[in-house]
């Protein structure tokens, strides 16, 4: 396990300050949220008229004034953007900086497989997102605490989970992308992190274009339909899981076939 701890190492600042980010944000609009609860009505009154951005974030299925509607919505946002960000940065230069930072040939000279570096760095690669989440989820639950709320437990958790899922299955593609880099690129994992975020809002905002909810893994994380549910949807979540999984199967094929350089 030399690998994943080596990966671990050179990934240590780049968790903390994100970990740190997305969980002090979040602390951040939970403590909010006592100070906005009295104008609440209002501000559903104002949402419910605002159509198509409306429908695009179901502020329109969400009640402000209880704190897993708020949550769901400003809460939300920043778990799906800033975790999906994390996941895909980490992935999609994991394989691909060993010829970028040319360490590829010193590396692949020891007793080792290219199947065991595939295999200890995407067990690296889980291990961060899985800790980032944890430590996340705990910060949201001691905010709650701390403002008094009582904690909607089971909502709160199949939303984390839900966003847990969708950094993976993007984690996957990312991880299968990073196997056909030579040099690595920040901009592909973010701008694909992005391009699914607004294909969700597409699909949101128009019922010709829902059939994107299968494509983008923010199909499942939708908080209005997890909190009216109180399930996932286990159709998109199983498409997700095969996307990613996918994903992770065809790094494995051609990483173990390709030219290093």
């Amino acid at each position: 396990m030399t690998l994943v701890k080596h990966e671990l190492r050179q990934g240590k600042a780049s968790f903390f300050i994100w970990t740190a980010s997305i969980g002090f944000l979040l602390a951040v609009c939970i403590f909010l949220f006592p100070e906005m609860k009295g104008q609440m009505d209002s501000v559903n009154d104002m949402f419910a008229s605002m159509g198509s951005f409306t429908r695009a974030f179901g502020m329109d299925r969400l009640n402000f004034g209880t704190l897993i509607g708020f949550y769901a919505v400003e809460c939300g946002n920043i778990l799906g953007l800033g975790g999906a960000f994390f996941a895909s940065l980490c992935a999609v230069g994991i394989l691909s900086k060993e010829e970028k930072e040319k360490t590829a040939e010193f590396l692949l000279t020891h007793p080792v497989t290219r199947k065991r570096v595939v295999t200890e760095k995407l067990i690296a690669l889980f291990i961060q997102i899985t800790a980032m989440n944890l430590v996340i989820f705990a910060f949201a639950i001691g905010s709650v605490a701390a403002i008094g709320e009582a904690i909607p437990l089971k909502e709160m958790t199949l939303l984390h989970l839900s966003y847990y899922l969708l950094q993976l299955e993007l984690a996957g593609i990312c991880f299968c992308i990073s196997a056909f880099l030579r040099k690595g690129s920040v901009g592909i994992g973010l701008g694909l992190a992005a391009l699914m975020y607004f294909l969700n809002i597409i699909a949101n905002i128009s019922d010709s274009a829902e059939f994107l909810k299968y494509i983008t893994p923010y199909g499942y994380c939708g908080g209005a339909d997890i909190v009216s549910s109180g399930s996932l949807d286990v159709a998109l979540v199983a498409v997700g899981a095969v996307i990613g999984v996918a994903g992770t199967v065809v790094s494995y094929l051609k990483y173990t076939k390709k030219d290093i350089r």
